[in-house]
C-alpha cells in the first residue's frame, strides 16, 4: 500500500496529535480497496460531514417523518422511480464530491460481483439477475437503485427455491471460481469536481433516504429498507461456499427476519456499503491467494 494517498500521508505523522483517520488509512485489517478506503475517510473528515450534516439531520427528520405520516393514508401514490431516478443523477452529478460518486458507483459493481461469485459456485440452479455495471453517473437513470433492491430478493427467493426443488444445500465446491471477482480498480467517467460538488457520501445519503421514500410506492421503500439486513445472508451464503465464517465479522446489518426501523435506514446504508466493501475485499483477496498457489 502506497503510504500518500490524497491527504493522507504518513509522513505528516505526529505522535502527539496522531490524525485518526490517518491511522484508519494506514490500517490494513479491514480488506478494503485503496481507492474505496481513501473516499470514505475524506468523506468523514469533510466540513460538510462535520458541519453541515449534524446542522441539517433534524429537518430531515422532520421531512423524513412528514413523508412517513403521508404514507400512511397514500401507500402508492405518488410511485415514479424514473422521477427518483433522475432526481438522484442530477443531485449526484451537481452536488456530491467525486469521492462520493466514486463509492456510489462502487458499490453496485461489487454488489453484482458478489452475486455473480455466489451464482458461479452453486452449479445446477437457474438463478437470473439484472447486471449492475455504472461506469457514468447517467447510468444510473436505468432504475439501478430500485433493480439493485430486486436483485437480492429475487437472488435470495431463485437460489433456494432451485436448492430446495433438489433436495440440496450450499456446499464449499472443490475449486472455487472467483471468476466474477474484478481485482483492479473500476473504469468509472470522470466525475464533476466544481466548487458546488461539495456534498460526502453520507450526506448524500442522509438528505435522499426521505426523497427515497417520497417517489417509491410503501411497499418499494419497506423492501428497499429490509435489504440492508439481507448482508448477513449474503454473508452466510459465502461462508458456506468458502467454507470459513471469519468474513462474518465484517458484517454489521444483522437480522433479517427482525426488520429495523425505516428511520434508520440511512445510517444502516452507510453500513451496507461498509458491509458490501469488507466482503468484495475479502474475495479480492482470496482470489490472490487462489492465484499465486497455481503458480
Amino acid at each position: 500500500m502506497s503510504n500518500k494517498v490524497a491527504g493522507f500521508k504518513a509522513s505528516d505523522y505526529d505522535s502527539s496529535d496522531p490524525d485518526p483517520w490517518l491511522a484508519l488509512y494506514l490500517d490494513n485489517s479491514l480488506p478494503f480497496a485503496d481507492d474505496a478506503k481513501e473516499a470514505l475517510l475524506t468523506g468523514n473528515e469533510s466540513l460538510t460531514r462535520r458541519l453541515f450534516l449534524p446542522i441539517a439531520r433534524p429537518f430531515i427528520f422532520v421531512f423524513f417523518l412528514l413523508v412517513q405520516l403521508y404514507r400512511i393514508p397514500f401507500s402508492t401514490f405518488p410511485n415514479s422511480p424514473k422521477w427518483l431516478h433522475q432526481l438522484i443523477y442530477w443531485g449526484l452529478k451537481n452536488f456530491a464530491t467525486p469521492q462520493a460518486n466514486l463509492l456510489i458507483m462502487r458499490h453496485f459493481n461489487i454488489g453484482t460481483e458478489i452475486l455473480n461469485f455466489i451464482k458461479d459456485n452453486v452449479p445446477d440452479v437457474d438463478v437470473k439477475t439484472v447486471p449492475l455495471k455504472p461506469v457514468q453517473l447517467k447510468d444510473l437513470c436505468d432504475n439501478v437503485f430500485l433493480q439493485h433492491d430486486l436483485n437480492v430478493y429475487n437472488f435470495i427467493i431463485e437460489l433456494n427455491s432451485g436448492l430446495r426443488e433438489q433436495g440440496r444445500e450450499m456446499t464449499t465446491p472443490e475449486t472455487i471460481n472467483f471468476d466474477a471477482i474484478t481485482d483492479a480498480p473500476f473504469s468509472f467517467e470522470e466525475f464533476p469536481q466544481k466548487w458546488h460538488n461539495f456534498a460526502d457520501i453520507q450526506t448524500a445519503i442522509e438528505f435522499y433516504t426521505p426523497i427515497y421514500c417520497l417517489f417509491l410506492s410503501r411497499p418499494d421503500f419497506v423492501r428497499a429498507s429490509n435489504s440492508l439486513q439481507l448482508d448477513e445472508t449474503i454473508g452466510v451464503y459465502l461462508a458456506r461456499i468458502l467454507g470459513t465464517p471469519y468474513h462474518m465479522h465484517l458484517i454489521n446489518n444483522h437480522h433479517p427476519m427482525v426488520p429495523l426501523s425505516t428511520y434508520q435506514a440511512g445510517f444502516r446504508l452507510m453500513l451496507h456499503g461498509y458491509d458490501a466493501e469488507a466482503l468484495h475485499g475479502y474475495l479480492r483477496v482470496l482470489k490472490r491467494q487462489q492465484q499465486e498457489n497455481a503458480k
